[in-house]
């Protein structure tokens, strides 16, 4: 097996208990620990760049964020690495698709959250997140620079379902990925986690049998195939332990931390 140099980890149900919204003590000390070893730990998450600067600073990362499920990588400075954006045409046929049929979507311009209404579904969103959003008419706002857009129903799983399916056969050349039961994502084919994974992988001569990949839900599929250790979450959805090499525990029972001291601590001389 070869020695880990990487470690790229989705966060929300990954290194962060939803329910929490937090770390437990047992995966920053296990972070920390990586990072001050010389391991790359890779923060490849659907969130927006903005949402991850107090657990960049928190975790002390000075590494690159993939966010927007690899939409956009910055690095510690804030200077962009990558970026692939929606195109325009496709952003404004998907917001028009959201208004005829009464969908509520978060709209991702720039860094910047847009919403036409401030309901219950933003305001669950945002909570906790540090996430300022401007609520207006879509009509009324330029549509360019379009990170992702994200459809959003709390309360109808089964409805999300069916977006995914609708939007995938309407939109083939997009990526439409549900990122949790309740979150439909559409953003550019190449917006993936696994393209970000590759790009940094590149940069700094890693090879994939270097690199751990893990996460939890179906947007991770593309996180865990750009890694030589796929790994599952135990809290993770069927689709992606179907691809993973090992299931970890659950996050609230430090997953990551253990598949860390199967793959990571265990290895080493």
């Amino acid at each position: 097996m070869s020695k880990i140099k990487m470690i790229a980890t989705d966060i929300d149900g990954t290194i962060i208990d939803w329910n929490l919204g937090d770390f437990t003590p047992a995966v920053k000390k296990c972070i920390k620990s990586l990072s001050a070893s010389g391991i790359k730990v890779v923060l490849v998450t659907g969130r927006m760049h903005c949402a991850c600067s107090h657990i960049v600073n928190e975790l002390g990362l000075e590494t690159p964020v993939v966010s927007y499920q690899g939409g956009l990588i910055k690095d510690k400075n804030g200077k962009t690495l990558y970026q692939e954006n929606l195109d325009v045409n496709s952003a404004k046929q998907i917001i028009k698709w959201a208004q005829n049929n009464n969908v509520h979507i978060n709209l991702y311009i720039d860094d910047k959250l847009y919403v036409e209404k401030d309901n219950d579904f933003v305001k669950k969103y945002t909570d906790g997140k540090f996430v300022p959003y401007t609520v207006c008419s879509f009509d009324n706002l330029e549509i360019n620079n379009v990170n992702k857009i994200l459809a959003i129903d709390y309360n109808d799983a089964e409805r999300v379902t069916k977006w995914i399916d609708e939007l995938q056969k309407k939109f083939p050349e997009l990526y439409i990925v549900k990122s949790t039961p309740f979150f439909c994502e559409i953003g550019s084919s190449m917006a993936k986690k696994s393209l970000g994974v590759k790009f940094l992988a590149k940069h700094w001569g890693i090879s994939q049998d270097e690199i751990l990949t893990i996460g939890d839900q179906n947007n991770d599929i593309e996180l865990l195939k750009s890694g030589g250790i796929k790994v599952a979450m135990g809290n993770g959805t069927p689709e992606l332990k179907e691809c993973a090499d090992f299931i970890t525990d659950t996050v609230q029972n430090d997953g990551f931390v253990k598949a860390v001291e199967k793959f990571v601590i265990s290895q080493e001389p």
